[in-house]
């Protein structure tokens, strides 16, 4: 029988940053991934601010960027077809364009490019090819019984992570229904290849058309259509549908051809005892804006230190009840919204698609919150007082919000004191520097006096910083 602290099941871009945080903390972790390698295809390809804050943490953000798509890539524009010209176009903001509220900028890039960075991230023991059959819990921990070429395998585990994805295998196991909108649309995915020069010289993470949406899947070249599944997909011409939706002609060599449901829905619970449900296992969101990946990165980060101070005995197992309380609200947020840019989305294309917009009218698929993320991925905040972020991020430095960016004398951010223990920023670091928050690992960080007045404290006050980022509370001197 295998022996580890925490199973991870999934070894999607969630698991794998869930095994790098907690590397870190010098949790030991197994993570098994029913596959037997890596994802091939680019699938996920939006890393927003904040995950690229999380990857900051682990040293990762430049290796990601430099895998990345150029910055001019970070806009959409939408057209009849995609040979047309723009009707309209709009930036991402905080994507390939650096934003005064962050010291790092989000990046189009392809999964299968990311996967990889993650995995070389930690040395931790990892078991590819190997499925989750059964798993039971005790009061000491859980034993997971798992499947491979090598037969039947059994795992004890003091906590389960599952990262298993939207049909997650530990969500079924443990009866933990889903409630949402389910379906919005049957979709297929085709990969193809076509010469689209003059469609390249305009760059854009995502090109809109009125017959479906197309992604460059890397910056040398490569393309994805997704467009709704057509009523009789096994007799369908795909080079053809293709053809129609760019325009102007050309030839057309179809790769593949995936069928899939966008559905929305989030799990009743995160959390059954010692298991924890993290990503599409915990939340399968729709994929226009690119949160459903992101918010899964922001789930982990939020859960994996929690896990490690209870392991390591610096907090009570009641820390662990926290994830759910502030985790649920935030994926119910960010359902709301991308739902309504995709139903947004989804009735602009038909209405174009069926000629009843009129000629020359500029008709934006969705609202602006779209592109206006800031406010849910920088503002997104814990605690009972908490209000759904706005379109626009303002920086709060009351507990439950993510600690406000600022550059430091030393030329890093006040982020940068947060990861790998609590942090306190105060103007009179030696007033606290004997202080310990308990038993929880905590540094003391010089904040300047200008800056801590921005951040509204006195010269004696001080900030307590959970390793999230997120603020504990603020403490007088």
């Amino acid at each position: 029988m295998a022996e580890t602290d925490v199973l991870i099941v999934g070894g999607g871009p969630v698991g794998l940053t869930a095994r790098a945080l907690l590397r870190r903390w010098n949790v030991r972790t197994l993570l098994i991934e029913k596959h037997a390698e890596l994802s091939p295809f680019p699938r996920s390809r939006l890393v927003n601010v904040r995950s690229m804050e999380i990857f900051r943490e682990l040293d990762l953000a430049a290796e990601i960027t430099a895998r990345a798509f150029a910055p001019s890539y970070g806009r959409v524009r939408f057209r009849d077809t995609l040979r047309d010209d723009d009707f309209a176009s709009a930036a991402l903001v905080g994507v390939h364009d650096p934003v005064p509220e962050s010291p790092e900028v989000g990046v189009v890039t392809s999964q299968d490019r990311l996967e990889p960075i993650l995995l070389a991230a930690a040395d931790s023991e990892t078991w590819f090819g190997a499925e989750l059959v059964d798993l039971a819990e005790d009061d000491d921990g859980v034993a997971a019984t798992v499947v491979s070429d090598g037969g039947e395998t059994r795992i004890r585990a003091r906590y389960v992570l599952a990262a298993d994805g939207a049909n997650s295998t530990v969500r079924q196991r443990l009866g933990i229904g889903l409630s949402g909108p389910g379906k919005l649309a049957a979709l297929t995915t085709i990969v193809f290849d076509a010469e689209l020069d003059q469609v390249t010289a305009q760059p854009a993470g995502v090109y809109f058309t009125s017959h479906g949406t197309f992604l460059p899947l890397y910056p040398e070249g490569g393309w994805a259509m997704l467009a709704a599944t057509p009523e009789d997909p096994e007799t369908t011409d795909w080079a053809a549908l293709v053809a129609q939706a760019i325009g102007a002609g050309g030839a057309v060599k179809v790769a593949r051809v995936q069928h899939w449901v966008m559905n929305a829905a989030i799990a009743d619970r995160f959390r059954h005892g010692r298991i924890l449900l993290a990503g599409d296992a915990a939340h399968a969101l729709p994929i226009l804006g690119g949160m459903g990946m992101n918010t899964g990165i922001a789930d982990v980060h939020n859960l994996c230190w929690k896990l490690a101070g209870v392991l390591q005995g610096w907090d009570e197992p009641s820390l662990l009840e926290t994830y759910e309380a502030e985790r649920h609200p935030i994926a119910q947020q960010t359902l709301t919204q991308t739902v309504a840019n995709t139903q947004l989305a989804l009735g602009v294309q038909a209405r174009r698609r069926a000629g009843e917009t009129p000629a020359g009218t500029v008709e934006l698929p969705w609202s602006d919150r779209y592109f206006a993320q800031l406010g849910l991925v920088l503002g997104a905040s814990y605690g009972e007082a908490s209000e759904p972020p706005g379109t626009d991020y303002v920086p709060n430095p009351s507990p439950g919000h993510r600690l406000p960016h600022a550059w430091l004398a030393d030329g890093r951010s006040t982020l940068d004191s947060c990861g790998a223990t609590f942090a306190l920023l105060t103007p009179d670091p030696a007033r606290w520097r004997d202080q310990r928050a308990g038993a929880w690992p905590l540094q003391v960080e010089t904040l300047p006096r200008a800056l801590a007045g921005q951040f509204g404290l006195g010269p004696h006050d001080a900030l307590l910083v959970r390793p999230d980022s997120h603020i504990d509370s603020r403490l007088t001197g």
